[in-house]
């Protein structure tokens, strides 16, 4: 019986959870490495679902049901008053990182993930692929498969010149538990997905699982992101200033963002939103901020190593579909070893030809959905007719839609 291909999954986060089940049903054996010691299920928020999403977690064996998060029958748009200026039928599930996160480490073996493991580098030759890890632990397979995010360890080894490029925009996020909503606005936002178009600027808000990944009505959360325009050198360093003085770079822990950074934003919430939703964000009791980057890799596989999920390429959020193109992802690179017969060469190029033409139009698709809040940091003499307005309509149908046909992504027809 010919030897099982052992692939390391560099990155324990939803990239490498889903690479993992997909190289296991393709008949490869799979160990993750995660830098982190301690469990991920407490990080990330609310996301946007795809039956994409859904048919890749089935094929790892994970039951989806409704469970997986609140449906949603609607989108609304309220102007500064909170009256509804437009509705829009579009159903839609949305559910929560650590929902997600969850159901795919359970199915993977305990064994086969390995916490506390912090890549250094990575060594090929003519009998596979090495990770070298902090401490002096090595690590041998046949394919190495790097799915540690925007900031890759594995990628910037390969591809040095590839870097994040900052989209001129933050997004300011934030959760608050169902039963803290008052009753009145309840019943107005909560069921719906919500839409605020302050000039400049875009928020979002919706429901998803609650604590204990909870879909239970009364157990929920209402989560919002409002994305603002911020200059880098000056102002995006001022919020990732703490109390002390220090700069943390381009990203500070929630903790540790000063507290008049937050009363700012709950002020300004209560004059540029619908009052439904600036009290959403008033009672957030820790409204935090992540800078917008996107990312495009001129090729996703070199040697016997693949890039994954935002690894690769990095869509602004607006997209709405991070973890289903990561699940594209890895079901593309286990379909490829099974098709090629189990040779990685030729699986890897297949994959690098069908990810690369994916992943690029995604980017730019997100970009031109971001176009109007990036051009806000222009004169306004200076911008396109495409960054002059941001229509509800297309707005409401196309920000974190699963309505936007991924079809027209995929690789042209003949490609293989």
């Amino acid at each position: 019986m010919a030897r099982r291909p052992h692939a390391l999954v560099i990155g324990g986060s939803l990239g490498g959870l889903l690479a993992a089940g997909m190289l296991r049903a393709a008949g490869c054996e799979a160990t993750v490495f995660e830098r982190a010691a301690d469990d991920l299920a407490s990080r990330g928020a609310g996301l946007g679902t795809r039956d994409e999403l859904f048919l890749v977690m089935e094929r790892i064996g994970i039951a989806v049901d409704a469970s997986i998060g609140v449906a949603v029958p609607e989108r609304i748009c309220l102007d500064p008053s909170g009256r509804v200026t437009h509705r829009m039928r579009l159903p839609q599930t949305m559910s929560a990182w650590a929902r997600i996160y969850r159901l795919l480490k359970d199915v993977l073996p305990r064994e086969r993930y390995r916490p506390g493991m912090a890549l250094e580098r990575v060594e090929q030759d003519a009998r596979g692929v090495t990770a070298v890890f902090s401490g002096g632990a090595r690590v041998t397979g046949d394919l190495l498969v790097g799915a540690d995010g925007i900031r890759s360890t594995v990628r910037a080894q390969l591809l040095p010149q590839v870097q994040p490029r900052y989209a001129g925009y933050v997004a300011w996020r934030g959760m608050l538990e169902e039963r803290e909503i008052p009753r009145d606005i309840h019943a107005q936002i909560f069921e719906r997905y919500t839409f605020c178009l302050p000039e400049g600027e875009m928020m979002l808000s919706y429901p998803v699982p609650g604590r204990d990944d909870d879909t239970r009505p009364g157990r929920r959360g209402y989560n919002f992101v409002w994305y603002r325009p911020t200059e880098e050198r000056e102002a995006l360093a001022r919020l990732c200033t703490d109390a002390s003085g220090r700069c943390h770079g381009v990203a500070i822990a929630p903790p540790l963002i000063r507290p008049e950074l937050i009363a700012q934003v709950r002020s300004e919430a209560r004059a540029l939103l619908a009052p439904q939703v600036a009290e959403v964000v008033a009672r957030t009791a820790q409204p935090f901020f992540q800078a917008i980057f996107d990312l495009e890799s001129p090729q996703v596989a070199c040697g016997r190593v693949a890039l994954l999920g935002d690894a690769a390429f990095v869509a602004r959020p607006h997209v709405g579909m991070g973890v289903t193109k990561a699940a594209l992802d890895a079901q593309c690179l286990g379909d490829s070893i099974i098709a090629a017969g189990g040779d990685l060469d030729a699986a890897l190029a297949r994959y690098d030809r069908e990810r690369r033409h994916f992943g690029a139009r995604i980017v730019a698709h997100a970009r031109r959905l971001g176009a109007y809040l990036e051009a806000q940091l222009k004169r306004r003499g200076q911008r396109e007719v495409s960054e002059l307005e941001q229509r509800p309509e297309r707005v409401m149908r196309e920000i974190g839609s699963s309505a936007v046909d991924l079809r027209e992504f995929a690789s042209p027809r003949g490609a293989s």
